[in-house]
């Protein structure tokens, strides 16, 4: 079996095991989420929502998403945050991951068509969990069904 980006195949069992733990966990910041509902991040956002999640929408604008307070930044987050799922552009991601290990996060995911070698080294090195290159909603629908 070819071995993707990530080091792991998306339908290898190593891979199953650790998405079935991220999506264990409940509070997810959405890093890049979009107000307008046409946006892949707005649609994941939402989808998390009405399937349980504690969502925190992460963008500089601030303002309010499906009714929740935007926060401008990782580290503004006043609880814990156990999932940094990301919709921004891999030269972004370095910092982002930084401040994912800063606040205590778990996991740092990068969306689909994100891949950043160096923010998961840091991610890595923190301990995180980390997957890359792939939809939070599309594995939450192929391992939880909907």
């Amino acid at each position: 079996m070819e071995q993707c980006r990530r080091g792991e195949c998306k339908d290898c069992k190593d891979f199953e095991i650790k998405v079935r733990a991220v999506l264990a966990m409940k509070t997810i910041a959405v890093v890049g989420m979009s107000s307008q509902e046409e946006r892949p991040s707005y649609q994941v956002g939402k989808y998390l929502i009405e399937h349980g999640y504690d969502v925190i929408p992460v963008r500089p604008d601030g303002g309010e998403i499906l009714g929740r307070t935007v926060v401008g930044s990782l580290k503004e987050i006043d609880r814990p945050v156990e999932i940094v799922d990301v919709f921004r552009r891999p030269e972004d991601c370095e910092e982002i991951a930084a401040d994912a290990v800063s606040i205590g996060a778990k996991v740092l995911w990068l969306q689909e068509d994100i891949v950043s070698p160096a923010a998961e080294k840091i991610a890595n090195d923190a301990g995180l969990l980390f997957v890359m290159d792939t939809c939070i909603k599309k594995m939450h629908e192929k391992y939880f069904g909907e």
